[in-house]
């Protein structure tokens, strides 16, 4: 692909001083030739193609940063619990959600008589 980006380089680059050197042309349309012809386009096909790379890379990025801090998050001690009953397996067993609100059908939803 920067092959490509290269030769259309090229070939705009070519554009603008045929542009800039006709005895019809002038530095100002050569300019602007460079740039909506050249560098503009290029641009937004770049960052368009680039878009599965950068994802990609966001989200390894965002993988590593989880991993990261799950890995030095200690699991937090249980609450409320005897000291004869045995530790749950995880932290998921007390809260499977992560929240810390009542789970939905824990509450009893209050409803009007009919």
């Amino acid at each position: 692909m920067l092959l490509v980006a290269i030769a259309w380089l090229y070939v705009v680059v070519l554009m603008a001083v045929v542009e800039a050197s006709s005895s019809t042309g002038t530095l100002l349309g050569a300019l602007f030739t460079l740039l909506l012809y050249g560098l503009l386009p290029l641009a937004l096909v770049l960052y368009l193609l680039a878009t599965p790379a950068r994802r990609k890379a966001r989200q390894a990025a965002e993988q590593a940063a989880l991993e990261a801090a799950t890995a030095t998050t200690p699991t937090p001690a249980p609450v409320n619990m005897p000291a004869s009953a045995p530790a749950p397996a995880s932290a998921s067993a007390l809260d499977p959600d992560g929240g810390s609100h009542a789970a939905g059908d824990a509450i009893t939803p209050v409803r009007k008589e009919p």
